[in-house]
């Protein structure tokens, strides 16, 4: 029974249909054992305030980098959030995502002087709150699939933690995760279509599953009008440039404690092979760049379900009043709460175990500020 319900997320099926994630059906409920982790960064938005969105997206993803190594490629769910992340995990991982959040904490204070909350909440412990923890796998290729969450567990645990229970402690002085293969290396995408609009919608306690269930489909169908569904990085993959941007940022994640000039060097040297293959589109080896960039883009994590609906999209005018007036409507009737933010372009963070393989996983989030400013915003 056991070894069944730590190979739970393993026999999860993958939907290849992002909307049919809007049915509570497709969900299944995560064993009791299990746990859930959660962080996120204190004060994201005045962070994103300094001109640090991308510094704050980087420690988020570091999240889950950091567990998928420490985890050595078992199957795990997982959401990136912006400004922080969660993940469930089986009872004898959870030691392990113990050790890996208590140095996350540590290293984003030494590192950057940014305030890391983290906790690790037992499932058992959402449930007799009232609360469940539900997840289901959509694969936007044949590469990578993301977890989605529902039945409000991840959320409670959220509260909790800013509340500060179930509280992981910062590891000591020096302590290094692991966050090999994470990266910022491409240049932001621009929006062809009118704005990049980080979305948030959430479910207040008024709403029933159905409920939310119908105005998400609502909000995905009128998404649907958009260019690949509002998907805001090109089909070809992002932009690259060289030098490229905020090396210093990609030094300091992986520099492992040695000097920071001499990673940046090492860095710049090796973007610039980088830039020079894909700019020409020179094959190297095993290594296909046009390929490479398509994945990039096939694998782009921009909406998803998380107790809510979180999308990242490349909108049109039209589109953005059509969403907006549906949110209100639903809003006015109690049922979410939601938070909008646009911007110019967007942005990606990225865990690439191997550029010889497509299981690359790349987060989007607007570049700046993106979900952490849409729920700053957000009302109801």
């Amino acid at each position: 029974m056991k070894d069944a319900q730590a190979a739970f997320y393993d026999t999860l099926p993958l939907l290849r249909d992002f909307n049919r994630l809007a049915e509570p059906a497709q969900f299944t409920a995560v064993p009791d054992d299990w746990a859930l982790g959660v962080a996120d960064i204190v004060d994201s938005t005045g962070e994103i305030a300094k001109g640090r969105y991308k510094t704050v997206n980087m420690v988020g993803a570091a999240v889950i980098s950091a567990m998928i190594n420490a985890l050595r490629g078992k199957e795990f769910p997982y959401v990136f959030g912006g400004d922080g992340a969660g993940f469930a995990i089986p009872a004898g991982a959870v030691n392990t995502a113990r050790t890996v959040l208590a140095d996350l904490r540590r290293w984003a204070e030494e590192e950057f002087s940014i305030s890391l909350r983290a906790a690790l909440v037992p499932v058992s412990e959402i449930r007799l709150a009232g609360k469940d923890l539900r997840v289901a796998r959509y694969a936007p290729s044949d590469g990578v699939d993301y977890a989605m969450f529902s039945g409000g567990g991840l959320a409670w645990a959220e509260a909790q933690m800013k509340a500060g229970q179930f509280t992981v402690e910062p590891a000591g002085s020096g302590a290094q995760p692991d966050l090999t293969g994470l990266s910022c290396r491409w240049s932001n995408c621009r929006a062809r279509h009118g704005q990049i609009v980080s979305i948030v919608v959430q479910p207040t306690p008024k709403a029933t599953e159905s409920d939310f269930a119908d105005l998400a489909r609502s909000v995905l169908s009128a998404s649907e009008g958009l260019e690949r569904a509002g998907h805001p990085v090109p089909v070809n993959g992002p932009p690259i440039n060289w030098p490229p941007p905020d090396v210093e940022l990609d030094a300091r994640v992986s520099r492992a404690g040695h000097n920071l000039f001499v990673r940046k060097l090492s860095l710049l040297g090796q973007n610039l092979l980088i830039a020079l293959l894909f700019m020409s589109g020179t094959r190297l080896g095993k290594f296909e760049p046009g390929h490479y960039k398509r994945m990039v883009s096939r694998n782009a994590d921009f909406r998803k379900f998380d107790d809510g609906l979180k999308m990242t999209l490349d909108c049109d005018p039209a589109t953005l009043a059509q969403i907006q007036m549906m949110l209100e409507q639903a809003r006015g009737q109690g049922k979410i709460r939601f938070g909008l933010h646009a911007q110019d372009e967007a942005m990606m963070t990225c865990f690439v175990p191997s550029a010889m393989r497509d299981d690359h996983v790349h987060f989007v989030d607007g570049a700046s500020g993106g979900y952490a400013q849409a729920a700053a915003s957000m009302q109801g």
